[in-house]
């Protein structure tokens, strides 16, 4: 286990033992499940691939006003440890954006739907992409509905910024107009334990600027026309690269295995392809409902 990876995982425990403090941005599929009354989440999660490894605690805090509507605040923290054979790769650690989100879900038995709105500062660590140096948004609207174990859903969206999801922590994020689809199903197949598949796309337009977590800002990169790096990796390019709308196109698909430890706690397992940069990446995450164990002490 290098030192870095062992950092990250202390940094996490004391993270979850404070965690009623702290805020974070929080996940659409975490903030969808929340109790009404005061509200927290923390995570500690991972994605590694052939440009390394990025780590983030991710903590909420927020309250759920209604069946209907609620919030959120925070910030993440990332951990990264670039590959070596990357040119000019950086490691290291820093904050993230803060962020607020706004959540909206309407239960039926016929068609469940969920939306949240997510605005972000840029006040993250720029020299490790994690500041795209504008305010982001993202808006990505969800649809699913259960038939016994099997669980199919659909989500689109429209955003400013290429986002992280629990199944992949990026080595980059971006700043340009896109959007974004994601469709697949989860099945509960024993117990505690559900598996799932998903086929995601993102879709820009207009001019890009991608912003690498895996290269230093002194590889600050250039005008690009297209994709730049190997197999599209405009990441791997430079620090900042920008261009047109196909070098933060992205599209695959992903598969996962979750656990529901107790109802306090949660884990994942997952596997993504990005067929569009030929990169496969292995995922992990583990997640303290904190709000609930809260209300559960009174």
């Amino acid at each position: 286990m290098s030192k870095r990876f062992a950092c990250a995982i202390a940094a996490s425990i004391c993270v979850l033992t404070l965690s009623g403090l702290g805020t974070a941005q929080s996940k659409a599929e975490s903030a969808a499940k929340d109790d009404t009354g005061f509200t927290s989440y923390v995570e500690f999660g991972g994605t590694t691939n052939s440009a390394g490894q990025v780590y983030e605690i991710d903590s909420s805090a927020g309250y759920t006003f209604t069946q209907h509507f609620g919030m959120d605040f925070g910030l993440p923290i990332y951990f990264v440890n670039a590959s070596s054979s990357t040119t000019g790769s950086t490691s290291g650690s820093g904050v993230g954006n803060p962020s607020v989100d706004l959540r909206w879900k309407y239960p039926h038995t016929s068609l469940n739907y969920a939306t949240v709105l997510t605005g972000s500062a840029p006040l993250g660590d720029k020299n490790l992409g994690l500041n795209t140096g504008h305010a982001t948004f993202d808006w990505t609207n969800h649809f699913d509905h259960a038939f016994n174990q099997v669980t199919p859903f659909v989500e689109a969206g429209f955003s400013n910024t290429t986002s992280d999801s629990r199944l992949f922590v990026r080595p980059y994020t971006s700043f340009g107009l896109n959007t974004h689809f994601r469709g697949g199903m989860e099945i509960d197949v024993w117990k505690i334990f559900s598996v799932g598949a998903a086929g995601y796309e993102i879709a820009p337009f207009g001019n890009q600027t991608v912003y690498s977590r895996v290269v230093g800002p002194s590889n600050a990169g250039a005008q690009a026309g297209g994709p730049g790096g190997n197999h599209g990796r405009s990441f791997n390019a430079g620090h900042q690269i920008t261009g047109s709308s196909s070098i933060a196109t992205d599209n695959g698909f992903s598969t996962w295995l979750d656990a529901s430890l107790n109802k306090y706690t949660d884990a994942e397992i997952g596997y993504t392809r990005s067929t569009q940069f030929d990169l496969n990446s292995v995922s992990f995450s583990i997640g303290l409902n904190v709000g609930r164990l809260l209300r559960a002490d009174k």
